[in-house]
């Protein structure tokens, strides 16, 4: 069985993601699945490790081809962006929004010249990103941008659920716009074809949300199911998608969940699929980026300011994200 060489991005230096990155090689046997690396910055992983444990040590190197295996030692890719004076725990800045970008663009570069096999990402502030004047929504599109990807789309999932959502980060009141039959059609072939090749099910069984509370209960509480949903879907069973929808939200998810009823849910818009994923999954939960060249996966939580430098973050959601890249990289060889 081939080893996988993973990279783990540090994300946001003023943030947890170096805390739960030393939690994660400090508590769990990291090497046993994989080769494992850290693409970050000294100064904020020597930081974490000192407040974290001091039964773990950093390397720096700059050879990803020389990673140690032993447990307690974090190979870190060391990019020298930042000094311990250049950020403060949970407070925004422009160098930590540049930094956090510059691991991430390193880690596609790797990728796309399969130098490794998957990317993890640890959380990333947008706001910083934007004080730097880097005017991307989040992780999903500097992936999608970097690798030339048109079609693609953001999963979260669970032990229980996988979410895929036909819009992101859109005002509700926006919604019903940005929703079409092509994309809503574009989007159930990429969940029916990601599926299968990521997550090995043969012809995945996917159930769609309606927008509108009772799906619409055929027009009575809006139009969108019966003109944009319903036809996306049919155009889809055509070319033989196995779906079934719209269904009210409300009583979708406790079926699938309950009754394993299908393998993932299409959701309309951010909080209908995501509020019953973090109900289930808050401190498990995966984000997958759908469509990509590359594997890359995440925590499905975000910087948390408001606890960086305790030591109260947990590791559990990046250590699921990186379980979930290596399942995806063994279904791709596959």
């Amino acid at each position: 069985m081939k080893r996988f060489k993973i990279a783990i991005t540090m994300g946001d230096p003023a943030g947890v993601g170096p805390e739960i990155i030393v939690k994660m090689f400090a508590k769990h046997n990291i090497y046993k699945y994989a080769d494992v690396f850290v693409i970050g910055d000294l100064f904020p992983m020597l930081g974490a490790q000192r407040r974290i444990s001091n039964k773990i040590s950093i390397r720096p190197i700059k050879n990803i081809n020389n990673l140690s295996k032993e447990t307690g030692i974090i190979n870190l890719f060391d990019m020298e962006k930042i000094n311990s004076e250049d950020y403060s725990l949970g407070e925004t800045g422009k160098v930590s929004g540049i930094a956090s970008f510059e691991y991430i663009k390193k880690s596609i570069a790797f990728a796309l010249a399969n130098k490794i096999d998957a990317v993890v990402t640890a959380p990333i502030n947008k706001h910083s990103l934007h004080l730097a004047g880097i005017n991307f929504p989040g992780h999903t599109e500097i992936f999608a941008h970097y690798t030339k990807t048109k079609k693609y789309a953001m999963m979260l999932m669970g032990e229980k659920l996988k979410v895929i959502l036909a819009t992101i980060h859109t005002a509700l009141k926006n919604v019903p716009q940005k929703l079409t039959a092509k994309g809503l059609t574009s989007l159930f072939e990429l969940t029916d074809k990601s599926l299968s090749k990521d997550f090995g099910i043969k012809r995945p069984n996917i159930a769609v949300c309606g927008l509108n509370p009772h799906a619409g209960e055929k027009g009575a509480f809006g139009k969108e199911e019966e003109k944009i949903i319903i036809p996306a879907i049919k155009k889809a069973k055509a070319k033989g998608i196995k779906l079934e929808g719209p269904f009210p939200a409300d009583t979708l998810f406790d079926k699938v969940v309950r009754y394993k009823t299908h393998d993932a849910v299409i959701a309309m818009y951010h909080d209908q699929g995501l509020v019953p994923l973090k109900l289930l999954s808050f401190d498990t939960g995966v984000n997958v980026t759908l469509g990509l060249p590359i594997i890359r996966t995440s925590p499905d939580h975000g910087t948390a300011y408001d606890i960086a430098g305790t030591g109260k973050a947990s590791e559990l959601s990046i250590l699921a994200a990186f379980y979930t890249a290596i399942e995806m990289a063994k279904n791709r060889k596959k």
